[in-house]
């Protein structure tokens, strides 16, 4: 199996993807600015199968072969631009939603470049970025027996890319992979969190996509 490193993977989200991929077989190294950060939020996950969690700093994340950006929107963009040399003919997948509060509810940001997963291509030449894990909810993705079966929408402009992440998130418990097409998808998809996490703050709920209608 492919080593996955996660880029700002102590958080919610982050550790989510780690648990569910290493569950997969896959050995993940979650990556922090501070590595006893990583080492710890590591030590907390367990995973089911042949799969291991490490961690270390995003340096070392980024040393992987296949780099996941987890990082909060606004430093993802900085984050990668810092690890360029790293994640250089690399597959890099960003899970990054801009989003800020209002009141009860979140709403999209639109960066320059009309999502985030666009920001970071621009930033990364050299790299083919793939978006996907956008609409999960970080409790069930860290709960093993949450019941969870989800589509997870896979986008980019690098069909071999694509096709590589799909295969991979297909072998994670609990989720489908959903080809949605090129990079040109990136701002609806993104957005579309929005909505989950509003509906869900509003019911006090974990819903999640599940695409209807489909035979995979």
């Amino acid at each position: 199996m492919a080593t996955v490193g996660i880029l700002g993977g102590t958080g919610p989200a982050g550790s989510g993807v780690a648990l569910r991929l290493a569950s997969a077989g896959y050995h993940v190294v979650l990556g922090s600015r501070e590595a006893q950060r990583a080492i710890d939020a590591a030590r907390t996950l367990e995973p089911r199968g042949s799969g291991v969690i490490t961690g270390g700093t995003n340096d070392e994340a980024a040393a992987c072969e296949m780099v996941v950006v987890a990082t909060p929107w606004e430093s993802a963009v900085a984050t990668v631009s810092s690890l360029r040399s790293h994640l250089k003919a690399k597959t890099v997948i960003s899970m990054v939603n801009a989003l800020v509060r209002e009141g009860r509810e979140l709403v999209p940001v639109y960066p320059p470049r009309g999502s985030m997963a666009a920001q970071i291509a621009f930033a990364l030449p050299e790299s083919s970025v793939v978006g996907a894990f956008h609409h999960l909810p970080a409790s069930l993705m860290q709960d093993l027996d949450s019941g969870l079966d989800a589509d997870v929408v896979i986008f980019s402009d690098d069909p071999d890319a694509r096709s590589a992440v799909a295969a991979m998130v297909d072998q994670m418990p609990g989720l489908r992979a959903v080809v949605g097409g090129s990079m040109s998808l990136a701002s609806p998809i993104e957005a579309f969190t929005a909505v989950c996490i509003s509906i869900n703050i509003r019911h006090k709920a974990h819903s999640y996509v599940k695409l209807a209608g489909m035979e995979h």
